[in-house]
Formats: structure tokens, sequence, C-alpha cells
């Protein structure tokens, strides 16, 4: 082991996690909550409802675990040989982290107050299930130090909701977005998705307007993606439903900018918008700027000074081996250069701050001109900015950058 490495205490079947230090970047800690009332078609994320997980797993259980996990980290951090530095971001996110209540999201929050340090201003984010949460909830939230309410919508029309698998009303989405900000909560985030299989051009546009009706100072919007092994990749490749069209995604994507654009929600990243620099996700900006997290909870990926670990999956496996001592990881990796330098280049250059020239090397220098004689991107200063039709293009602009 280097002199200056940390070597987390791990029992005898977990891989041999090697530590060494931060990354210099900001901290933040992500909790997964993997509960979920129902199974959304298009879900491949590490989710599991009542019924697939039977007596095996219990939010409580769950959380004792999390605990536990949350104890180690600090433990393993503070032999390192910089301090540990405050949390600056915390987000919690899933399934569904709405179903353990006020109560039970303040006391995950409790959690990490007990071995880590906030920093001042620290923002504290949680996703939302619309049709989990009440005025009551939120008011919970705020009292427990929550500062940011993060909803999933998808779509305003109710036959998307229905291909989606979603359980939520079309309308419940809005006003559970107007119940945060009466309760006091400044930023609120509205998730969308668009291309779904049946989605009109009149459906999105519903969408847009119920959002900015809610009046919130962030949007998110991703394309549907068909993932492997997800109920919709099922009934895409039965014939039941449509793929979706590329172009058609490409307009979606440009209408869905123009209105976010003329209601003053700029875009900071290319699937989000934010209506000023308070606004935006301190905590996606971590992931794409290349900073440290922990991530805490089953199936959990963490990145701390460029090595990369992520937890076991299943909650009653999680639990035991948390149980058994150590950092409960399935598998870890040590970044090399090259690695930290595609990732600095595919994250950062989503980003409208840009990706400075100098973090690329000559061969990428040399395709950054070729990126900017096509018209997909400009130079700020010493900076490589998406132009808009860059942003449409943006996987095509990493791939020419790294080749």
């Amino acid at each position: 082991m280097n002199s200056v490495g940390v070597a987390p205490t791990v029992s005898a079947d977990q891989p041999s996690l090697e530590l060494r230090d931060f990354g210099g970047g900001p901290f933040g800690i992500y909790i997964h909550v993997p509960f979920c009332a129902t199974r959304c078609g298009y879900c491949d994320f590490n989710t599991y409802t009542a019924g697939e997980l039977g007596t095996s797993a219990s939010p409580q259980s769950w959380f004792e675990a999390l605990r536990g996990e949350l104890a180690t980290a600090a433990e393993q951090f503070a032999a390192f040989p910089s301090a540990t530095p405050p949390v600056e971001t915390i987000f919690v996110g899933g399934g569904t982290p709405s179903l353990l209540g006020g109560d039970g999201l303040a006391n995950v929050l409790t959690a990490i107050r007990d071995n880590f340090t906030l920093a001042p201003g620290a923002e504290v984010t949680t996703e939302s299930n619309p049709e989990s949460t009440s005025p009551e909830f939120f008011a919970r939230l705020l009292d427990g130090g929550f500062t940011r309410i993060s909803l999933g919508m998808q779509s305003a029309a109710a036959h998307v909701l229905k291909v989606l698998d979603r359980t939520h009303t079309p309308g419940r989405a809005v006003a559970a977005a107007q119940e945060a900000r009466a309760a006091g909560f400044e930023h609120v985030n509205l998730d969308l998705i668009y291309g779904t299989p049946g989605e009109t051009d009149a459906d999105l546009d519903a969408s847009l307007d119920a959002v900015l009706t809610a009046g919130v100072d962030h949007v998110s919007a991703y394309s549907l993606i068909v993932e492997d092994g997800t109920a919709l990749a099922r009934r895409v490749r039965r014939g039941e439903l449509p793929a979706p069209d590329d172009d058609v995604l490409a307009a979606r994507y440009e209408r869905i900018d123009s209105r976010l654009e003329a209601a003053g929600l700029g875009w900071y990243e290319v699937s989000n918008w934010a209506a000023n620099d308070a606004a935006r996700c301190r905590h996606n900006l971590g992931y794409w700027d290349g900073g440290d997290w922990l991530g805490a909870g089953p199936g959990a990926h963490s990145h701390v000074g460029g090595v990369r670990w992520w937890n076991v999956k299943h909650p009653a496996r999680y639990a035991d081996r948390v149980a058994l001592g150590g950092l409960p990881a399935a598998g870890w990796e040590q970044l090399t250069d090259s690695e930290r330098y595609t990732e600095r280049v595919m994250l950062t250059a989503r980003l409208r701050t840009g990706l400075p020239l100098g973090d690329l090397d000559a061969d990428g220098a040399a395709a950054a001109q070729r990126v900017v004689a096509d018209g997909l991107a400009e130079l700020h200063a010493d900076r490589l900015v998406l132009t808009d039709r860059g942003r449409l293009l943006a996987d095509a602009v990493v791939r020419t950058l790294l080749t």
C-alpha cells in the first residue's frame, strides 16, 4: 500500500478497497433510497417494491445499515492525510425517498450530521414522488434542514404517464411544487421526460405550460431512453410501442429549450435549466466538475480522490455487508489519468460554462478547432462552449474531442 494510503477495514469476502485522500474539489453525499410503491416501466434504477423484497428488508433495516455505513465512511476518511472537508451538498435520491415520510427523511439528515460537518449554506435536496407528498410533508422537510425539492413530473398528459407506468395524476406534480413553494422552499425542480411513444407536440406544450404555471426555479428534461431489461424495452421489442425517434427527440428538445429560455430559465447543463445561478443544482455540478462524493445506500456509487466504488445492490445483502464491518463495496477501481481525462471531457463539455481549453491534450485541442469549424461549439475566451446545434449533438462532440 502507498505510504500515504489508507486501506479501509473490510471483511474477508469484500473487495480490497484502498482509498488515499480527497481530490481537493467540493465534497457531497448521495443517499440512495431503494424503495418504490410500484415499478415504472422505463426505470432501470436499483429499486424494489414491497412485494419484491418481502420480509428480507425494510425501511428500518435500510436506515440502520445506512447509519452504519455513514459511521464507517467517516472513520475511514478521518485517517486521510487531509481533513474531511465540510459537506457542501446532500442529495437523497432513489427510488422514492418521499415514501420515508418527512420524519424519515429528517432522520436521514440527522444521521449525516452525526458523522459529518455540513458547510454553511449547504444544499440539501430530496427527490419526491408527487403522490407521496403533502403540505405537512414539505413543512417537516424544511424544518428538518432540507433546502431543495426535486419532483418527478415526467408529463402532464395522462396517456403519456400511462405508457411510462407512472401512478401520479397529471395535475399532482404542479400542486406539489406549489405546496413546496408555499411551505417556504425557494428552490424546487420539476423533472420532465420527452419523446415517450404516443406523446404529441400538444402534449409537450401542455407539460411545459404546467411547469411554468408551477413557478419552479429549475427544470430537468431528459429524452426517453429505452433501457435493456425494462418493461418498456420488452414492449418496444414486441412491437407494441415504437422506439423513440431521434429527429422527434431533437425537435422536442428545441421546443423545450425555447419555451424555458423565454420564461427566464436558462440552460446551464445540456438537460438542465435554472432561473439563476443560485437555482442551479450544486450537487450535480459537483459530479460534472469532478468533485468527491460519498454514495451511501444499496447500489450507490462513490468517488473520492480518483477512486470509484459501488455498493452491493440488494438491500438485504447491503445490510449484511455493513454489519460485517468496512465499506459495503461490491467493486472498485482506481481511475487512470486517461480515464480521468475522458470523464473530464465527457462531463464538463456539457456545461454552459464550457470546457477549459487548457484541459485538452494536443489531439483534443486540434479536435476542438474542428468542432468550432463545424458550428457545434464556440470559443468563449479560453473555454469551448456548445452552440445550440452542438447541444443536440453533444455526444458526437465529445466523441470528436476524444478521438
